[in-house]
């Protein structure tokens, strides 16, 4: 793999949920919710988590740029809570909803991994890169997944303290808390997430060289920076830096 360039002093930050971890995965639901079964509907459940998958990225783009209020841990259950019932195709009790969301936030006994997460992380190790993981999830929740990743036990996390004057992801102070919190102003700052809006416009909104990967094709002709597999990090990193897209513009209603 390619050595990083000279003088570039480049920090990675990776998102955790479906970047790392996987979390919104049929698998995972099942366990969440059915776990002595029956199967779910593999096409149904599937197109239904791609859906609420997308607009939790639209809402928390509207939050970041003022169309809506920025998203807080209540949204996020609340997107979990939405995505449950579009999987079910039914409605559920509020009891049983709440026990599968709490389920859902904990790993499964079933490891899902990503093949390609073990392999990025000794090679940014090797090769003197300094990376960390950014997340908007509590730390319990965040160390869980991030344990089942196959990463160094030693890499930064920066997790959601829970403190209401804490920035918040997607906000750009979360992301420049974060820069400042691992490396120096001056150094490069790549962040790779699986959000096109709410992960990689927004990073890129606070001055982040920002990476799309989109291993499951999902966001295809939209703009800056986009690979299917982290395997492909290494070469960005050789090269220049792109031109920052411009921060303005929004998601279209079925984006």
């Amino acid at each position: 793999m390619p050595e990083p360039p000279d003088g570039a002093d480049p920090l990675v930050l990776f998102d955790l949920d479906d970047t790392l971890a996987p979390f919104q995965t049929l698998a995972h639901w099942q366990w969440a919710w059915k776990p002595q079964g029956p199967l779910l509907s593999e096409r149904h459940a599937k197109a239904a988590i791609r859906k609420s998958v997308r607009a939790w990225d639209r809402r928390r783009w509207q939050g970041l740029v003022g169309a809506e209020p920025p998203v807080g841990a209540a949204d996020f259950r609340l997107h979990l809570h939405d995505t449950l019932l579009a999987v079910a195709g039914r409605p559920l009790g509020d009891y049983e909803v709440a026990s599968v969301v709490d389920r859902f936030l904990r790993p499964s006994p079933h490891s899902e991994t990503f093949d390609d997460v073990p392999g990025i992380g000794h090679w940014l190790k090797d090769h003197g890169v300094a990376f960390g993981v950014l997340t908007p999830f509590p730390e319990p929740v965040a160390r869980a997944f991030l344990a089942r990743t196959g990463l160094p036990p030693d890499v930064p996390l920066l997790a959601d303290p829970g403190m209401p004057e804490a920035p918040r992801l997607p906000a750009a102070a979360a992301f420049r808390a974060a820069r400042t919190s691992l490396a120096s102003k001056t150094a490069r700052v790549v962040y790779v997430g699986d959000l096109y809006w709410s992960d990689v416009r927004a990073a890129a909104r606070a001055g982040m060289e920002a990476v799309l990967l989109d291993r499951t094709n999902a966001f295809e002709g939209l703009g800056g920076t986009r690979i299917r597999s982290l395997t492909e990090l290494p070469k960005l990193l050789e090269a220049a830096p792109p031109s920052a897209p411009p921060e303005t513009g929004a998601p279209p209603a079925d984006a």
